[in-house]
């Protein structure tokens, strides 16, 4: 028999996890809610930039097949569970896709699967939320007749040196045996697969990764701030530090945060804390309240400069270049740009933007169309405010171009405004 996985979620995570679990011979089903991606799939159009038309076809070659049909699972020993955890109401975790996943896989469950939770989320949702729901779900005796464990993703969305394949997994079971099944399918295409002692160890493993880019991001978007009032270049601060050998770890301030790792995560570790021990996870609550800021911010920056010529920020027509929250991928979740379009619209800015990725951009009150010749809108815009450095950008042209031009990330010749 072939083994098999269903993967439910097909998305940045779960879609590069199909891709690199068919490559070394699993039969992979990617189970999803969405009629529309699975047929889109099954045509071989990717909707995820890390895997492209061409991979998708092969992978289809190779027997994946997205579907709409739990049934899949019965015919898997490992079902992965990669679906999104945005934040709800007052900042608490959203669990509604993976309460919904869990219970639709349950009734489904044969003796020997191995349940993984992969979406990241708070300390104890493995054995307190995934557990009892699957467990409700079928007539199979937990821990004996089917197993479960949590290894966080990290996908790395764009990335071209790190992927599935050469990013250390972790794994946590709630049994040994559990452990010892999730790193054997991991370890089947993942050259190093790290066993922790158990789910809320792998739970908050992959929060403190976030957590610690969240707060030292926040610590140079504040160094920003104060070294723009007292005349510092913040980037040569960082130029500098960074020939340090050992101690110090480059990180770079912007327009703000965004994905869904760095602005999310952190909260579900805060989130936690605050309920079950009664007082606030400090750091992240400050780099919270930091990088939030930053958007605003820019506009302040923006505002400064057009004052400085003599105009007003009212009517001014102002392009924004880069609207994704990375460079060279089409991900706009989370994106800070859109705050700053927000804030710039409020104050009767004229907003246009450019970016490679994105033809229609949906901010706060609506969309916009991007602007049809990039030379054409730098020569018509009384400011250029990079957002975003794609490589296709060639700043330098136009940075000289440009009446005016802000750089949020660093890219640029001195000549220019820089955050």
């Amino acid at each position: 028999m072939t083994d098999t996985v269903t993967i439910v979620g097909q998305g940045y995570v779960g879609l590069p996890l199909a891709e690199a679990a068919s490559e070394v011979g699993w039969r992979v089903w990617g189970l999803e809610a969405s009629s529309r991606v699975v047929t889109q799939l099954n045509r071989g159009q990717s909707h995820v930039d890390d895997i492209s038309d061409q991979q998708l076809e092969r992978m289809l070659g190779r027997g994946y097949a997205a579907t709409l049909d739990p049934s899949c699972v019965s015919r898997s020993q490992i079902v992965v569970i990669c679906v999104p955890t945005p934040l709800g109401d007052a900042g608490s975790p959203d669990l509604s896709a993976v309460t919904a996943a869990v219970t639709t896989i349950a009734p489904h469950l044969t003796s020997g699967t191995t349940v993984i939770l992969e979406s990241t989320t708070y300390p104890g949702t493995t054995e307190e939320v995934v557990l009892p729901l699957l467990s409700s779900g079928t007539h199979l005796t937990p821990n004996q007749e089917f197993l479960v464990a949590f290894s966080p993703e990290r996908v790395n969305p764009g990335d071209k040196k790190f992927g599935i394949r050469n990013t250390p997994k972790l794994v946590g079971g709630l049994t040994k045996e559990a452990s010892e099944a999730a790193s054997a399918f991991y370890a089947s295409f993942v050259e190093q697969v790290v066993v922790l002692s158990g789910p809320r160890e792998a739970e908050t493993a992959k929060l403190l990764e976030n957590t610690f880019r969240h707060v030292n991001i926040a610590l140079v978007n504040e160094m920003a701030k104060f070294c723009h009032e007292l005349g510092i270049d913040i980037w040569e601060v960082i130029r500098g530090a960074s020939t340090k050998p050992f101690g110090f770890m480059r990180f770079t301030p912007g327009p703000g945060v965004g994905g869904h790792c760095i602005p999310i995560d952190p909260n579900y570790l805060s989130f936690e804390v605050r309920k079950e021990l009664g007082y606030p996870f400090r750091f992240v609550e400050l780099a919270q309240e930091i990088n939030n800021s930053m958007p605003r911010y820019v506009v302040d920056r923006i505002v400064e400069a057009l004052n400085d010529v003599g105009k007003p920020l009212n009517g001014s027509r102002v392009l924004l270049l880069g609207v994704t929250y990375k460079p060279d991928i089409a991900d706009q979740r989370e994106s800070p740009a859109i705050p700053v379009a927000d804030i710039l619209r409020q104050k009767k800015a004229r907003v246009e933007f450019y970016d490679p990725y994105v033809e229609n951009w949906a901010i706060s009150d609506g969309s916009l169309e991007r602007s049809r010749e990039l030379e054409a809108a730098v020569l018509g815009a009384d400011i250029v405010v990079l957002l975003q450095a794609h490589s296709s950008f060639d700043v330098e042209s136009l940075s000289s171009s440009a009446a005016l031009f802000l750089d949020t990330q660093g890219v640029s010749s001195e000549n220019v405004l820089r955050l």
